[in-house]
């Protein structure tokens, strides 16, 4: 009777197939053995790899978003005392965008190893320098203490952070998509981007804490190095879990039938420019409506829409929610069709919330700035969910970890760093209610790079 009753609940679980019903097994079980071989879900088979695959981004967001947050309140006043509170922003913004210009450099870095030598140690270095660049910003001196030292350390650890992420999320979503069941890459490749709200959650629930709870003298004193300190726990349970998984079964298949491009990046840009040229315009959206909805929303709407820090960190918390329901939905979409069509719906999605963004943010109500934002960052996951996928289906395994990696983080330059100052300009140009334009453009060419990018990635 036990074994029966296993049976009918690994049946509805969905982990074997019922071929008995209760009382024929049974009458089987008492005549004869029964040896059966359970069907392992396929979550539950690779949980260890997509936890090393998620956690990773969980960092790189985790850490981004600190930064930003700082940028949005801190470092300009600490960093660039002498200079005119509108320079200081701007200042604060240019080391946030140094990272990206980093990135595609540690893209071509990391890449050339990951392709060559393997998944694994490539991750496992990528999130040291990483993760290593985040906890030195906790210890750097101000300007007050160093002097012009103190912004050429900090813009040499922004550097860092940058680099190291430059290899990160690509080898965390052919970490998941390479070790993907047939049918099941969409939903594997979103474990990854799942990370990004996660990391989101982690960093804004403990800038809303320490905003609590200290003064603002103090959080301005040291209380806004506590997160980059903290980066330390995070960055020690990814490399655990990410020391104790293998390399994956296509790179390992890829080895046997032909040795790796003596140099990657060579060969990816003489035989696939297009392609990456493609991949490139189809991330641009993610980029964009994530710091348009994080760190632009939170700078503008507490230095000129007068929301309290707390308050709006707040929404911004609830919100969050909405983008990892988007990826989920988008995982699941892009297995029952394919990952080009949900991005392209993403994408024209885009284009839509863009030109109601920034009249919403500047609506007066909390309500509407909720569901401003929560929209935005629900269209953000339809954009953002599929591309673990979708990415690495353009490019062949000899040079996929570079091919994605360039791309993922060119279209972070111009979606992401480019996200704060094009929507301060066009606030100061046409208004607040202008700001969402780059949203439509963003959607525009997100939409263009799907449409033209090869193979079954662009199916719709």
């Amino acid at each position: 009777m036990t074994l029966a009753i296993n049976r009918w609940i690994d049946f509805a679980v969905g982990y074997a197939p019922l071929r008995n019903s209760p009382d024929e097994l049974t009458r089987e079980s008492m005549t004869k053995p029964q040896i059966h071989a359970p069907q392992i879900h396929p979550v539950r088979q690779h949980a260890r790899i997509l936890t090393a695959s998620l956690v990773g981004t969980a960092v790189e967001f985790y850490d981004f978003y600190i930064y930003a947050t700082a940028a949005a309140l801190v470092i300009g006043p600490l960093f660039f005392p002498a200079q005119s509170p509108a320079a200081r922003t701007l200042l604060a913004f240019m080391t946030f965008g140094l990272a990206f210009v980093a990135r595609p450099v540690g893209a071509i870095a990391f890449g050339h190893f990951g392709d060559r030598v393997g998944r694994k140690s490539t991750l496992v270095a990528s999130l040291m320098l990483m993760g290593g660049s985040t906890v030195a910003i906790a210890f750097l001196p101000t300007y007050a203490v160093a002097g012009p030292l103190a912004p050429a350390l900090l813009c040499l650890m922004r550097f860092g952070q940058g680099f190291g992420l430059g290899g990160e999320w690509g080898g965390a979503s052919l970490l998941a998509v390479e070790n993907a069941p047939k049918g099941w890459e969409a939903r594997f490749g979103a474990a990854p981007q799942l990370g990004a709200p996660l990391g989101f959650l982690v960093a804004n629930g403990l800038f809303l804490a320490l905003s609590v709870y200290l003064p603002p003298a103090e959080f301005a004193a040291w209380g806004w190095r506590i997160p980059f300190l903290a980066s330390a726990v995070l960055v020690g349970l990814g490399l655990w879990v990410r020391m104790k998984i293998g390399e994956t079964a296509a790179f390992r298949a890829a080895l046997e039938t032909a040795p790796p491009p003596r140099v990657p990046v060579r060969t990816l840009f003489s035989r696939y420019p297009g392609t990456v040229i493609a991949g490139t315009a189809g991330v641009v959206t993610c980029f964009a409506i994530f710091y348009l909805a994080t760190t632009f929303a939170l700078s503008f709407a507490t230095t000129k829409l007068g929301y309290r820090m707390q308050s709006f960190l707040a929404v911004q918390l609830v919100a969050n929610f909405a983008l990892a329901i988007g990826i989920m939905l988008a995982g699941y979409w892009s297995d029952k069709t394919s990952p080009g069509r949900v991005l392209k719906i993403g994408a024209a999605l885009t284009m839509v919330v863009g030109l109601v963004f920034g009249t919403g943010l500047a609506s007066g109500s909390v309500p509407i700035v909720l569901l401003t934002l929560a929209s935005a960052l629900l269209v953000m996951g339809f954009a953002y969910g599929p591309l673990g996928a979708w990415l690495p289906a353009l490019f062949p395994t000899g040079v996929r970890y570079t091919g994605i990696s360039i791309a993922f983080n060119c279209g972070g330059i111009l979606g992401g760093a480019l996200a704060p100052f094009a929507a301060s300009w066009l606030a100061q140009v046409g208004g607040v209610a202008y700001v969402g334009l780059f949203l439509t453009l963003a959607g525009g060419v997100t939409l263009l790079g799907v449409r033209l990018a090869p193979g079954q990635a662009a199916a719709a």
